[in-house]
């Protein structure tokens, strides 16, 4: 449905804010752009709108070259961070803004504010000042008025950004029932990557104006692209494939304990990482390693408790490998460590000790 291609703009000649950007968006699709501040998110999804013009190439919607429509003949919602609703009127007119704008008529403009009011679940709140909503409904109605004129494409531009962080956990899914019920085609920018797990159907890596990489948000967590992408979305445990000899890397890569048959042959790029994600561990226990036969599916690590920290329903787990200064940080389920021998109070799980991991080989991925 939309289509961008090499896509360029900048405001100063040796800076493009955006370079060279491709990407197709499906009828009906969510995709989110996503990346940290200043990596061009914002003013890609700007010159979308019309609000900014490329300096170069070609944006299209249903084969429609844009650069030359109007932003006012777009029939696009935007909804940004601020809500920028209106202070001195209420809900409903609110709502109808775009609609009185379109010149539909009172009764059009009265039955839509209902509907989109009751979608998103803001029945009977017509009447009310924009004063008296919580920065929850005030979202909500913001995301109604975006959607009230039916837009042939939303574009938000981080909507929960200036909510607090459970607020957001609440609304994040609630958002994208709505924009499935719905069913409209959307371009989501936003810098939280639970977010956009939470919202999107593709989601779109950007960093210093270009993409590296797009997916899914389960093949991107599982296997990022590159190094900034891993980084990015929170995994420290990376390490040089190469150079591996000791510790950690050696027994995962080099000792008796074979690299994952799915890695095999993934040592051709010049600057191989071993990525351990954080939710690695399938098990644990005291040291010494438990006598068991090798299989290509096992991984079986030994490692010095750095710090152990509860963290509700998982503990945050340090260890560093022995004799080395390579430390490895695991989100460790409740349960596993309740199984350890004597529970969390296990002499192997305080600071210093010694214990054994066994690592799912699904969670482990060569990257550049």
């Amino acid at each position: 449905m939309l289509r961008i291609e090499n896509v360029t703009k900048a405001y100063t000649p040796a800076m493009p804010v955006v370079k060279n950007v491709t990407l197709a968006v499906q009828e009906g699709e969510i995709v989110c752009l996503l990346g940290p501040s200043g990596c061009g998110k914002t003013t890609l999804l700007r010159m979308v709108a019309g609000l900014e013009q490329p300096d170069q190439g070609l944006i299209t919607l249903s084969g429609q070259d844009l650069n030359s429509v109007p932003v006012h003949q777009r029939n696009f919602g935007l909804m940004f961070q601020e809500f920028a609703l209106f202070p001195h009127r209420t809900v409903a007119e609110n709502v109808a803004f775009g609609l009185r704008m379109a010149h539909q008529s009172h009764a059009q403009i009265r039955a839509r504010v209902q509907e989109v009011l009751a979608l998103v679940n803001l029945e009977g709140y017509d009447t009310r000042s924009i004063f008296a909503l919580s920065g929850g409904e005030r979202q909500r109605v913001a995301l109604a008025r975006s959607l009230a004129p039916n837009p042939r494409l939303l574009m938000l531009d981080e909507p929960l950004g200036s909510l607090d962080r459970a607020l957001r956990e609440e609304l994040m899914v609630g958002l994208r029932l709505i924009l499935k019920a719905v069913g409209v085609t959307a371009l989501y920018v936003t810098h939280d990557q639970q977010e956009a797990f939470a919202v999107a159907d593709r989601l779109v890596v950007m960093r210093r104006g270009q993409i590296e990489q797009v997916g899914s948000a389960q093949a991107i967590y599982h296997t990022p692209a590159n190094r900034f992408v891993a980084r990015f979305l929170g995994f420290q445990n990376l390490l040089p494939f190469q150079s591996a000899g000791e510790g950690f890397a050696h027994q995962l890569i080099a000792g008796r304990h074979a690299v994952p048959l799915h890695l095999a042959g993934a040592t051709s790029t010049s600057e191989p990482y071993l990525l351990i994600r954080p939710d690695a561990v399938r098990s644990l226990g005291c040291a010494p390693l438990p006598v068991t036969t090798t299989t290509a599916d096992e991984i079986l690590v030994t490692g010095v408790v750095q710090a152990l920290v509860f963290r509700g329903s998982y503990y945050q787990l340090i260890v560093s490998s022995v004799g080395e200064e390579t430390q490895l940080r695991f989100d460790v389920p409740s349960q596993l460590m309740h199984a350890v021998p004597d529970g969390v109070n296990a002499a192997c799980l305080q600071s210093g000790e010694t214990l054994w991991l066994q690592l799912d080989p699904t969670a482990l991925a060569i990257i550049t």
